[in-house]
């Protein structure tokens, strides 16, 4: 009998509704992670529990409420339609019985939900695939320690892989090319593309972190596939969060400085992300948009995210396919 291997993809998260409670419920698991906040408790919990969590919860639900979708958060309801499509297209690729399942690092559904599902489908191995192409300790590193973390009560644990990232994969570079492509296809080209990653602390980078060079390595290919040259396209930090310094340059002071030195129309694409959420709907689509037209700029857009495109399919069967040689047999 074969073996039935079990993929799960995962994420950082989402709160189970656009509200201040549910949203409070979420920041209170995401910032509570050594990985995500690696300061002495003694100082993180106090601004944590008396300053970030009576404050920033309604504001942030007001941001999900912005983006909610008739079916529930966009990152979830995609993240289910990639799994779907990921195991059809699988099961195409092997004959080895395949499950796939997503487990969130914060929310739900529980990576310890998630592990379950596979384990009753009678998974007995178990690839694990983050959906962050470019490694780094706050969110990779995480998924990794959610996955051990729910694993630690299982009598019988199953043999496991793990995948770290897929930041130069050529089919995902591909991909990302060809979405940039037919979205100016559909709607015409603008002055330059800035290419925009989650932000991450410059201390992290100082002390080993690979993401940086990661995320610049894949800009530098992608502009390569689009035959962008330096003054076309330019790369970003988003979603900064605290006082202290991030990796720069920022997001939106570099969308501001591109509109006040003349550039009247700029696309965004986030390649960090591999399915769209708040990051890249609320904070690029709407917030960055309105920075940019505030300084002078006329049009900024927002390239969707991967999603469930038959291409992002395809690219991470060919990175999983790489992390199952002589399992699928």
């Amino acid at each position: 009998m074969r073996p039935r291997i079990g993929i799960l993809l995962t994420n950082v998260g989402t709160p189970d509704a656009p509200t201040a409670a549910a949203v409070r419920r979420y920041l209170r698991q995401f910032l509570s992670d050594r990985r995500v906040v690696d300061l002495p408790r003694a100082i993180w919990l106090p601004i944590l529990y008396l300053f970030i969590l009576p404050l920033r919860p309604r504001r942030s639900a007001r941001a999900y409420a912005s983006i909610w979708t008739n079916e529930g958060s966009p990152l979830l309801c995609i993240m289910q339609d990639l799994a779907t499509a990921l195991a059809s297209a699988l099961r195409l690729q092997s004959t080895n019985p395949i499950e796939v399942a997503v487990g969130m690092v914060c929310g739900n559904p529980s990576m310890s939900h998630a592990l379950e599902q596979l384990r009753a489908a009678g998974c007995s191995r178990l690839i694990v695939l983050p959906l962050f192409p470019q490694y780094s300790s706050p969110t990779t590193g995480s998924a990794f320690d959610a996955v051990t973390r729910a694993l630690a009560s299982c009598r019988q644990v199953p043999e496991i892989r793990t995948i770290f990232g897929y930041h130069d994969q050529g089919r995902y570079i591909e991909a990302l090319a060809r979405s940039v492509r037919e979205f100016w296809e559909q709607h015409g080209a603008t002055d330059r593309l800035l290419i925009s990653f989650h932000g991450l602390p410059k201390r992290f980078d100082a002390a080993g972190d690979p993401y940086r060079g990661q995320c610049e390595q894949t800009a530098a290919r992608l502009a390569t596939a689009l035959d962008l040259d330096a003054n076309r396209f330019g790369l970003a930090y988003q979603s900064r969060f605290g006082r202290e310094e991030w990796l720069q340059p920022y997001t939106d002071p570099t969308l501001q400085e591109w509109a006040r030195k003349g550039s009247r129309s700029a696309d965004v694409i986030c390649p960090g992300f591999a399915v769209d959420c708040l990051e890249t709907l609320e904070e690029i689509a709407i917030r960055s948009r309105q920075a940019f037209l505030q300084a002078g700029g006329q049009r900024l857009r927002y390239i969707p995210a991967l999603n469930d495109r038959s291409d992002h399919v395809a690219a991470l069967v060919e990175t999983i396919m790489q992390h199952w040689q002589g399992w699928a047999e």
